[in-house]
């Protein structure tokens, strides 16, 4: 299991129109979104704790803005975070529920290199995105991937909603 911010709809249209193409497995396995939290971070922590301390954030809403994409190990692609990385690091303190917590830069993948390069996967062709995009996350989706299958949502956790 891991916790990521699913891009709102309808903002998601134009990403996922051009995750399509960049990367029509990765667009297949999962909607575009922020990972917040790993597997391997959530190892000993209960569900229930989980949901207490995202509705116990101090926010009700994480504003993220993305810059230009770009390339990362051979033919992936993603969009880096320019602006919310400090609210993006404190709800994953909190989450987890210690400031310990490893570095870990908020991005939107648009391709994947562990999948195999699609035929439309250009950076020039995620450049047809705005250079600059913002999105407001209101929730964090407690997601499980069964084998190589899509993700699956098991539960939607409002921020800031106790």
């Amino acid at each position: 299991m891991q916790l990521s911010m699913y891009v709102p709809r309808p903002d998601a249209a134009q990403l996922e129109a051009v995750r399509q193409v960049l990367d029509p497995v990765q667009h297949r396995l999962i909607p575009a979104h922020v990972t917040l939290c790993r597997e391997d971070e959530l190892l000993g922590l209960r569900l229930e704790d989980i949901a207490s301390r995202v509705a116990g954030f101090f926010v009700q809403r994480v504003e993220l803005r993305f810059g230009p994409p770009v390339s990362f190990d051979g033919h992936g692609i993603l969009l880096p975070c320019v602006s919310g990385e400090l609210e993006f690091r404190e709800l994953r303190e909190h989450v987890l529920g210690t400031t310990s917590v490893r570095r870990q830069a908020p991005h939107i993948t648009l391709a994947h290199p562990r999948n195999p390069k699609a035929p439309g996967n250009d950076l020039a062709a995620a450049r047809a995105l705005p250079p600059d995009l913002a999105f407001g996350f209101t929730s964090v989706m407690l997601i499980r991937q069964e084998g190589g299958g899509p993700w699956q949502v098991l539960d939607e956790l409002r921020l800031g909603h106790p």
